[in-house]
C-alpha cells in the first residue's frame, strides 16, 4: 500500500508517539524519511 512512498511522521506526545506510528508503517513498505514526536498545545 504505501510500498516506494516516502513518509513524514508527526506523532502526539499526549496521543500517539512517533516510534508507535513507525513501527505500523514499517511493515507496509514506506521508507520514513522523518519522525518525530511534538507536544501540540
Amino acid at each position: 500500500m504505501l510500498k516506494g512512498k516516502k513518509i513524514v511522521i508527526l506523532g502526539d506526545r499526549d496521543g500517539v508517539p512517533g516510534p508507535a506510528i513507525e513501527e505500523c508503517v514499517k511493515p507496509l513498505g514506506g521508507e520514513i524519511v522523518f519522525s518525530a514526536t511534538e507536544c501540540f498545545v
